[in-house]
């Protein structure tokens, strides 16, 4: 099949959607798919790149001014180039990662055209209040007016997907979109395995998070959590990702006593991050906007025990006493000790980590493309053989 996917991030972008979009690609493509991305360019100007077979037109981008780190593209810029690569892809199915800039346009140009169109959601409001100021009072209005936005454009799709049962979930009750499908991003465990098994013995003990250094990630309950652990338990903390608080919480590091053994690494390579996974003994993930946290499913694929807020999805990850702990979002004496049980035994991490990967197995990168070939073979009508191409 010729397989369209668009979406307003995409690597370099760091983040779990645009990593996702980026996985599906490559996988689409290992199953003998001819695939193209639509994302913004990395430049501002547009230009179209072969990256090992998948064809990524970029379209004309802006830095977002109060997040430097995205691209937007403006509608009136961006409208005909997709008119004219829909022109000249002629694709059998259109899939979109979300519903804004370049995806609306998407979704409106399929429905137009008489395309087939799947869409994923990974979005949540809480997501942008750090890179949309505005007053506290009128978040939730703000929120209310977003899904409603969201349901505009995603509900143009004949399928439409989430990451969770949690994530689909929201859909309904926030969006007023229901029957959605869960569909787990989905992960090449064997990766993440074989960073474990090259990782150095360490005489103390590694606490990791990955992830966007914003608000909703909480990673503040993560450093005074941190700064309550007994004397006589040394251990180090590392935390890996950049974001609109990372000054703010490196400040309060030094503040809470706990700087020299703390590590901002800001963003890093793959290669690296598959070495923190590695190194680390435990794994927290503090977070309360999380649709399925692709970062906690990378950390148990390398089996590591995780701690995480009892908040949106992480739960379908994190079974309490089995692969780790969940913690209610906002009790930091809870993380506290949750970290205390773990890092004091290591017999406990051992088991925890076992769990967790063996947990994580049911997230298989194989198992999310089937279920993705499956649904394209549904919208259009054709017979898509599974399984990876020989």
């Amino acid at each position: 099949m010729k397989i369209l996917i668009g979406h307003d991030t995409y690597p370099p972008d760091v983040n779990g959607a645009a990593r996702f979009t980026e996985r599906l690609a490559i996988g689409l493509l290992g199953r003998g798919h001819q695939v193209h991305v639509i994302a913004p360019s990395t430049t501002g100007r547009p230009f179209v790149e072969e990256q090992d077979g998948i064809v990524v037109h970029r379209l004309p981008s802006h830095r977002y001014p109060l997040a430097p780190q995205f691209r937007i593209c403006l509608p009136w810029e961006i409208g005909r180039r997709i008119d004219r690569i829909l022109d000249e892809v002629r694709p059998d199915v259109i899939h979109i990662q979300g519903h804004f800039l370049i995806t609306r346009l998407l979704a409106t140009r399929a429905r137009a055209r008489g395309i087939p169109l799947v869409a994923t959601n990974h979005f949540m409001p809480e997501n942008l209040a750090d890179h949309v100021r505005m007053p506290r009072q009128v978040q939730v209005a703000v929120s209310r007016a977003a899904w409603r936005d969201c349901a505009g454009v995603l509900g143009k799709a004949q399928v439409i997907t989430a990451p969770t049962p949690r994530a689909v979930e929201l859909l309904a009750s926030s969006a007023g979109l229901p029957g959605g499908v869960a569909i787990s991003c989905g992960i090449d465990a064997s990766r993440y395995e074989r960073a474990t098994s090259r990782a150095a013995a360490r005489t103390i003990p590694n606490v990791l998070f990955v992830g966007r250094l914003d608000q909703e990630k909480r990673v503040d309950e993560l450093i005074r959590a941190f700064a309550q652990l007994p004397a006589d338990l040394p251990a180090r903390l590392e935390i890996v990702g950049d974001g609109v608080h990372r000054e703010e919480w490196r400040a309060l590091a030094d503040k809470v006593g706990i700087a020299d053994r703390t590590v901002f690494h800001g963003f890093i390579s793959e290669e690296d991050l598959l070495a923190a996974y590695g190194r680390c003994d435990v794994f927290v993930m503090p977070g309360v906007a999380e649709l399925q946290s692709l970062v906690t499913l990378e950390s148990m694929a390398a089996g590591k025990p995780v701690i995480a807020a009892n908040a949106m999805a992480l739960p379908h990850l994190v079974r309490p006493g089995r692969n780790g702990f969940l913690f209610e979002p906002g009790n930091v004496g809870e993380l506290a000790g949750s970290l205390v049980t773990l890092l004091r035994d290591p017999g406990l991490r051992a088991r925890m980590g076992r769990e967790s990967r063996a947990i994580a197995a049911g997230h298989a990168l194989d198992t999310t493309l089937d279920r993705f070939e499956g649904i394209y073979a549904d919208v259009t009508g054709r017979i898509v053989p599974l399984g990876r191409a020989a």
